[in-house]
C-alpha cells in the first residue's frame, strides 16, 4: 500500500484560542522574559483561585526547578494574601507550611511586635 503524504498543519491553528497571548500589558514589556513569565503565572493563579485565596493563605502553591541549584516557589503570603514567587518577592518559610510570608511582610512583623 502506498504512503499518503501528510499536509503540514501548524499547532498555532490548533491552539489559536487556547493561549492568552493578547493579554500582555505595557508593564510586562520592560521586564526580562523570565520575570514577565512569573508575573503572568501569578495573575493566572489569582484568577484561578479567586475567593479561595483567603482559605489558602500562607500555603505553597507550586515548586519549580529553575536550574539544578535554584528552586522557585509560588505561594500565598499569610499577611498580604498575594500570590508571590520566592525569587521576586522573597520567601520566609514556616515549618508547618501555614504561615509562609513574603520578605516585605516578614520585615514588618518584628517592628509591629
Amino acid at each position: 500500500m502506498a504512503r499518503v503524504r501528510k499536509t503540514k498543519s501548524s499547532k498555532k491553528d490548533l491552539y489559536a484560542g487556547f493561549a492568552d497571548t493578547a493579554e500582555e500589558t505595557d508593564e510586562d514589556a520592560d521586564l526580562p522574559k523570565d520575570e514577565a513569565g512569573r508575573l503572568k503565572i501569578k495573575r493566572q493563579y489569582q484568577d484561578l483561585l479567586g475567593i479561595r485565596i483567603e482559605k489558602l493563605k500562607g500555603r505553597i502553591l507550586n515548586r519549580e526547578r529553575i536550574n539544578k541549584t535554584i528552586e522557585g516557589i509560588y505561594f500565598i503570603c499569610a499577611r498580604c494574601m498575594k500570590v508571590c514567587h520566592s525569587l521576586d518577592d522573597g520567601f520566609t518559610e514556616d515549618p508547618e507550611n501555614v504561615n509562609n510570608q513574603c520578605a516585605k511582610c516578614s520585615k514588618q512583623r518584628p517592628a509591629a511586635a
